[in-house]
């Protein structure tokens, strides 16, 4: 990663998730983009005070040498987002959402849902209460990648998921496709999966699961809930087709605990 957007409205959640893209930054020697998009009537001035106040914090957790700027941009979240996305071209946008322990229901931010339909980076989606610690804690090394197994039209899509697993103590990938019982892949799927697999192996313990359930949500939902060791959930956001289609994305990040990157089967 080369660099990494930090939307933040100055709430707990989007300071939670600051701290995530700060660690991410400062570990991939990424250059970090805060950015506030004051609302109608809020003052500009003062955010930009909050934003360098932010600027002084990060450093002095992180070290003088975390490459951080912000800005304050003018506009709706969305449109604002896509000028700074299209000037930086930065490889992930770190935001943070309201959560809640285990896999309880919980209401995604609907900022953090606009941002997920509408751009074609990487979004890493961090609930409230999740922490760092615990993203890189021995024993929570397992990431999920959840796919169902169509090619991919984009060869770089995956990219962002080794370079943040690679960051995790002896990570452990699985690759993780939920089908109806009694149904077998097909020959294209099968090499798809291999060719998934490929790209993480051998730097990083890779093997393929399949989860057999009529409803994708609840065979994820299934499998995390057995495999408490997770740390990462990553699914793909396709335009149209497939079984992880963005409305199952959105439904992963308002049930999760855990943080959730967001891929987009396209270019930016």
């Amino acid at each position: 990663m080369k660099t990494i957007i930090a939307p933040v409205d100055f709430s707990d959640a989007s300071a939670n998730a600051l701290s995530f893209a700060a660690e991410l930054s400062k570990r991939s020697s990424a250059h970090l983009f805060v950015v506030n998009f004051p609302g109608e009537g809020e003052d500009a001035q003062a955010a930009k005070v909050k934003l360098k106040d932010l600027e002084s914090g990060l450093k002095k957790t992180f070290g003088e040498d975390l490459g951080v700027e912000s800005r304050v941009v003018s506009g709706a979240l969305v449109a604002g987002l896509a000028k700074v996305i299209a000037s930086e071209r930065p490889d992930l946008v770190v935001m943070g959402t309201k959560g809640a322990s285990g896999m309880k229901r919980i209401l995604i931010g609907s900022n953090t849902v606009k941002v997920m339909a509408n751009t074609r980076v990487p979004v890493l989606v961090i609930p409230e209460v999740a922490r760092f610690e615990k993203f890189l804690k021995k024993g929570m090394n397992r990431v999920v990648l959840a796919t169902d197994l169509e090619a991919l039209e984009n060869d770089n899509a995956l990219d962002i998921v080794k370079e943040i697993a690679l960051l995790i103590p002896e990570p452990k990938l699985r690759v993780v496709n939920v089908r109806p019982k009694n149904t077998e892949l097909d020959e294209l799927k099968r090499m798809e999966r291999n060719a998934i697999l490929s790209i993480f192996q051998p730097e990083i313990d890779s093997e393929r699961i399949t989860v057999f359930s009529s409803n994708v949500m609840s065979g994820i939902d299934y499998y995390l809930e057995k495999n408490a060791d997770t740390g990462l959930v990553a699914m793909i956001a396709r335009d149209a087709g497939g079984l992880v289609q963005r409305h199952y994305t959105r439904e992963m990040a308002s049930h999760t605990h855990l943080p959730l990157l967001v891929l987009h089967d396209a270019g930016v």
